[in-house]
């Protein structure tokens, strides 16, 4: 006889490839609807699952874990963050945790970039005057922004994202600095011609654009501060596609509106979609709904991902993105 299929509830719509896949494979609960599950329509699949199936939008604490079913092996994450799954807890009652990590460099290293662009070269208000009709000609001194080469680009996370951007920003003619919790290899730094900083205040205050792409754990926290922040010379623009929680985003906001700084380009929010009103009414800020990630390609290849570490897991191995506690 055949062996009972695994049980996997998925939190979200997914591609309609990867739904397809999970259903051939596995018995699968999938969503109706596009939305994130309620705290206690969790809890319900936790007790139900085998094999859950969350993304950045379901916090599984550990309180939500203690409800969890003694079936319940393994959280095969839909995304490279885990900082919304109490990883340690997990462990401690068995159940693993894996991400899909990698599959997204380029596309969020491609918003970053775009993000810079727009910023710097002022092109939402470009934009919002053509969609308003209020252009009435080329001026010498209309729209003024400023040339990327030449510019200085801190860095801030110098992972296989922070990388990607340095490799894109190089090619614009930015000149590449970082920061980074251990130094690249000698090696690494002249393929990227980058320049190392020990000191991220250091960095901070000599950069013409900081570019976040350091993942959140408690010691991100914040790592942009309102203190950090006042470092920045007040035409230098800041640029977040990791996580929200690694810029005090209230400080960010006053700095914006004092004229402080430059400008800004945000993918990611401290408080996930409630985004600081008073954000919106600045025309120096481009602020997009979390799209770094968002390619077909890109979502697609991380349900890949998914497919992979739960077929593995079912198989009796370890799921090749297996996280651990010492990993974060």
């Amino acid at each position: 006889m055949p062996r009972e299929r695994l049980s996997v509830v998925v939190t979200r719509r997914l591609p309609e490839p990867v739904e397809t896949r999970l259903c051939e494979l596995f018995d699968v609960k999938l969503r109706d609807e596009d939305r994130p599950m309620s705290r206690s329509e969790l809890a319900q699949a936790l007790q139900e699952a085998d094999v859950l199936v969350p993304t950045v939008t379901d916090t599984i604490d550990a309180a939500l874990l203690g409800q969890a079913g003694e079936q319940l092996k393994l959280i095969a994450n839909y995304g490279a963050g885990v900082d919304h799954i109490d990883v340690a807890t997990a462990r401690e009652r068995g159940v693993l945790v894996s991400n899909t990590p990698g599959v997204l460099t380029d596309d969020t290293a491609d918003m970053a970039m775009a993000l810079i662009m727009a910023v710097v070269r002022r092109v939402p208000e470009g934009l919002a005057m053509m969609q308003k009709g209020e252009w009435e000609g080329w001026a010498p001194t209309a729209l003024m922004g400023g040339r990327l080469a030449g510019r200085r680009i801190g860095i801030l996370g110098m992972g296989g994202i922070g990388q990607a951007v340095a490799r894109r920003a190089a090619a614009f003619g930015m000149q590449v600095h970082y920061h980074n919790r251990r130094r690249l290899h000698a090696e690494a730094e002249k393929q990227l011609e980058a320049t190392y900083w020990e000191s991220l205040d250091q960095m901070v205050a000599r950069m013409d654009v900081i570019s976040v792409n350091c993942p959140s754990t408690p010691s991100t926290f914040h790592l942009m501060n309102a203190r950090r922040l006042k470092l920045m010379k007040p035409d230098a623009v800041l640029v977040n596609t990791s996580r929200g929680e690694v810029v005090d985003e209230n400080a960010l906001t006053r700095m914006l509106r004092a004229g402080e700084i430059a400008g800004a380009g945000l993918d990611v929010y401290e408080n996930g979609s409630a985004v600081n009103p008073r954000l919106r009414e600045l025309s120096n800020v481009v602020l997009l709904p979390h799209m770094g990630s968002a390619t077909v390609e890109g979502r697609i290849e991380m349900g890949e991902k998914v497919l992979l570490n739960i077929k593995t897991f079912e198989d009796g191995h370890r799921p090749p993105d297996q996280v651990v506690p010492s990993m974060l």
